[in-house]
């Protein structure tokens, strides 16, 4: 598989940069991003921020050993342009500054991305270790930039950050599986597919935690409107033609559609299925390059035992399903506008996504095909117990 750290999952290789060492003239930008949270609740916001003087990253300089740098630029320029765009308690604006416009863009260009801050910047680069020899796990974390002051927003990425680490085991586990299945080793394959699933269920563990440190309105009033999506806001310097992008959404890590690329999942063609393709625009390239050779593996249904292969299926069913509680608790009830961050309507989609998965465990005599197909009524979704009592 393309070389991504297994201790890491898709996580970067190493800790993200906390502050440019190679690039001393970005130091304001730090400034910027610390103060950020103050300088949001301010009503001329937008005034000040339209004269920042922001240095533009040296052109063509994206070597593997100034990427974590770059990577910061974008993360901080991510952040300042979103809360531009969609400051709290002020008026749509359709437009994004130049001095912040231009130097997110090339940023952008650089890392072969699209100009708006996503999943990679919002948790993928957006931590620190408490204590760099301990795990990355919760309560050995913290967040680098934040639009708020409220431990809540650090807990929504926090919780993301140590469900992520935890996908190290999972892709180690597939890159042993596609060995096996070339093989034609059952038994190992068994074993992996036993080994996602007990990782799965420590993600879901961890996603359990959300209630915890985070209100949900404070989630749905405080910090999760400035991670929408842009639109029609125009690009000034760059692009004349008001633009769309998507905004941070879960859909743009690359975990779960791993999972599903791996154990070939099939989802029906809708526009869900054309808004998950488009999805991986929004992530890293070698995490692009991972799920295309996971596309590329045989599948482990025909090979695999079903007790071990199910176990799997149930793993990220679950996963699934306790995420739908928390965005029916967290954002559902709450809104009147049913497009969730990434413009979608999502909790439709999120309850084909489940049933669809459950539809693709291993029954009698459904190993003929692996083309399993969807319902055509979607069934209610009994939720787990801990998610119902919210």
């Amino acid at each position: 598989m393309n070389p991504v750290d297994f201790r890491r999952g898709f996580l970067p290789a190493v800790d993200p940069a906390t502050r440019f060492e190679r690039f001393p003239e970005f130091g304001g930008m730090c400034k910027l991003g610390a103060a950020l949270p103050d300088l949001l609740a301010a009503p001329d916001f937008r005034a000040q921020a339209a004269q920042w003087p922001i240095p533009l990253w040296p052109e063509n300089v994206a070597r593997a050993e100034t990427l974590p740098e770059l990577r910061l630029y974008y993360l901080t320029l991510g952040f300042l342009a979103s809360g531009y765009v969609n400051q709290v308690g002020q008026p749509p604006v359709a437009l994004l500054p130049r001095n912040l416009a231009v130097p997110l863009c090339r940023a952008c260009q650089l890392l072969e991305r699209p100009p708006i801050l996503s999943y990679d910047g919002y948790a993928l680069y957006n931590w620190r270790r408490l204590d760099p020899a301990g795990p990355i796990a919760l309560g050995n974390l913290d967040t680098l930039q934040n639009f708020v002051r409220l431990y809540d927003e650090k807990w929504f990425i926090l919780v993301h950050v140590e469900i992520e680490a935890i996908a190290g085991d999972i892709l180690a586990a597939m890159d042993r599986a596609a060995e096996a299945m070339w093989q034609r080793d059952g038994d190992t394959l068994d074993e992996c597919l036993t080994r996602i699933a007990a990782a799965v269920w420590r993600q879901v563990a961890v996603l359990r935690r959300i209630p915890e440190r985070m209100s949900p309105e404070l989630y749905f009033k405080t910090f999760r409107p400035y991670i929408r999506f842009f639109e029609n806001v125009v690009f000034e310097g760059v692009n004349a033609q008001p633009l769309n992008y998507r905004g941070e959404t879960g859909a743009q890590s690359s975990v779960l559609p791993a999972l599903v690329a791996f154990l070939k999942i099939r989802h029906r063609q809708s526009l869900l299925t054309t808004h998950l393709r488009d999805m991986r625009r929004f992530m890293p390239r070698e995490h692009q390059a991972v799920l295309t050779e996971l596309e590329a593996l045989p599948s482990p249904r025909e090979l695999a035992s079903p007790d071990a292969y199910n176990a799997a299926i149930d793993a990220v069913a679950a996963f699934r399903e306790v995420h739908f509680g928390w965005a029916q608790e967290y954002i559902n009830r709450h809104v009147t506008d049913p497009r969730g961050t990434g413009g979608t309507p999502y909790m439709q989609w999120l309850q084909q996504l489940i049933a669809e998965t459950h539809e693709h465990r291993i029954t009698a005599g459904s190993r003929q095909t692996d083309q399993v197909s969807a319902p055509t009524v979607l069934p209610d979704i009994r939720l787990p117990e801990h998610v119902q009592r919210v």
